[in-house]
């Protein structure tokens, strides 16, 4: 058996350090006729620290899970339960078609850059499209992660370096309530991918790469491909125990498989060519269809143009933007013979000798 391998964690903070860091959330004057109140939350969250109080509220796994009697945290129960739902509800053939639109800039208005971003725009034209088509659209703006209070998507853990079991569906590392690492948006958002038909990314290029909003997504959906769904198989996070279970054999799961798929990228210098390929890399890799070719797009704005007019020069590329309809055209297309069951995947039904 592998070992597990220790050594790299700091110890916890000290008292001190721990003052300093939680002090400054309310450096604000404001605050300033609640100290001794303030004082006693510290207290509070220091025990909660120190004591590794991750779940404060559990309850009993119960029927359906490997071990009945593990306590479960009621929120990722919650956040399991709103999973189940919307994927029964995205496999009705009843139900309205859903595209889940993903903004993918760091910017807007409603913060320091002053300014909607073009990427907000480009996104706006696929909805348009896409409703016009009659599919219901789902806007993911992830540039509310810079401009919304106490809105957030926590860094992947890579628990599943460790073991692919220990990688649960939906993830668990979050909240950590010890930690302060709570109101993770990516319980909403693992529903919304769950709930839709097809997804839309629309994107720019930040040095050569997707900006780090949409990273952080990207991430987290680590535990789609291949994720756990019963944490109490390993005990929660025991290491050791997922360790023995992968080696024994996993079948690595793809639980947002058979959605369809379509990509924007625009840039102004250079990166659109590598960001796109990269994108529709890793949405096949989840087993995702790609709508077609007419929906993996990427383009220069103005290229080598000052940023001051980069929305003019956005409103003169006629063409550019008619792609992109184009794309949100041939989505919604793909997203029809998808659930007519006529969308091609020749490599449907194969088994993977190399799953991972």
């Amino acid at each position: 058996m592998t070992k597990v391998r220790k050594g790299q964690a700091p110890p916890q903070l000290t008292r001190a350090e721990f003052n300093k860091r939680f002090r400054g959330n309310y450096v604000d004057p404001a605050f300033d006729a609640e100290r001794e109140s303030i004082a006693r939350l510290e207290e509070i969250a220091w025990n909660n620290y120190i004591g590794g109080n991750k779940a404060p509220i559990t309850r009993k796994a119960g029927p359906g899970f490997s071990d009945p009697d593990y306590d479960l945290s009621v929120e990722w129960i919650d956040t399991r339960d709103r999973l189940l739902a919307a994927a029964a509800k995205q496999k009705d053939p009843a139900t309205p078609s859903r595209v889940l639109v993903i903004c993918a800039s760091a910017r807007n208005d409603g913060t320091c850059p002053g300014e909607m971003s073009k990427t907000y725009r480009l996104s706006m034209i696929t909805i348009e499209i896409l409703k016009a088509a009659g599919i219901e659209t789902d806007l993911l703006d992830l540039s509310l992660l810079t401009s919304e209070y106490g809105r957030r998507i926590f860094p992947c853990k890579a628990c599943v370096s460790t073991a692919m079991p220990l990688c649960h569906w939906p993830c668990s590392c979050y909240p950590n309530h010890s930690l302060n690492q709570t109101n993770d948006w990516m319980n909403e958002i693992y529903e919304r991918w769950t709930a839709a038909h097809g997804i839309l990314i629309v994107t720019p290029v930040y040095w050569y790469q997707t900006p780090s909003t949409l990273k952080l997504m990207i991430d987290r959906l680590v535990c789609a491909d291949g994720g756990n769904p019963d944490p109490t198989l390993t005990s929660g996070k025991d290491a050791a125990k997922a360790k023995e279970i992968e080696l024994k054999g996993w079948d690595y799961p793809k639980h947002l498989e058979r959605r369809t798929y379509g990509v924007v990228v625009h840039g102004d210098v250079a990166g659109i060519e590598g960001t796109r390929r990269a994108l529709c890399d890793w949405l096949d890799w989840m087993g995702l269809i790609d709508a077609g070719a007419a929906a993996r797009l990427d383009r220069m704005i103005c290229y080598y143009g000052p940023y001051a007019t980069s929305h003019d020069d956005l409103d003169d590329e006629k063409p550019f933007l008619e792609e992109v309809r184009n794309v949100a055209r041939t989505l919604a297309n793909a997203v029809a013979e998808l659930r007519a069951g006529r969308l091609s995947q020749p490599d449907a039904g194969l088994k993977n000798p190399r799953p991972k």
